[in-house]
């Protein structure tokens, strides 16, 4: 899930090499906290908050494959 968010994250973003995610796993729910240069958080979230939504859908999905819940936080850094 990690490789996944920090794959799409880097190819929207200006500066690939400020972003940062980590996962913090509990037993049913791990929570991907994906952290983004302050010029590039427009960019992640996108207008009315759309690009944000479609990045959690596709983490939904992969993470139900997988039998688990993922959450994702985006953090300015």
């Amino acid at each position: 899930m990690k490789q996944l968010i920090e794959f799409i994250a880097k190819s929207l973003v200006d500066r690939p090499e400020a972003v940062e995610v980590k996962e913090v796993e509990g037993e049913q729910t791990s929570v991907i906290e994906l952290k983004v240069a302050k010029e590039d958080l427009g960019k992640v979230i996108g207008k009315q908050g759309r690009t944000a939504r479609a990045m959690r859908t596709i983490l939904s999905a992969a993470s139900t494959k997988m039998k688990k819940r993922s959450v994702l936080e985006i953090i300015e850094n």
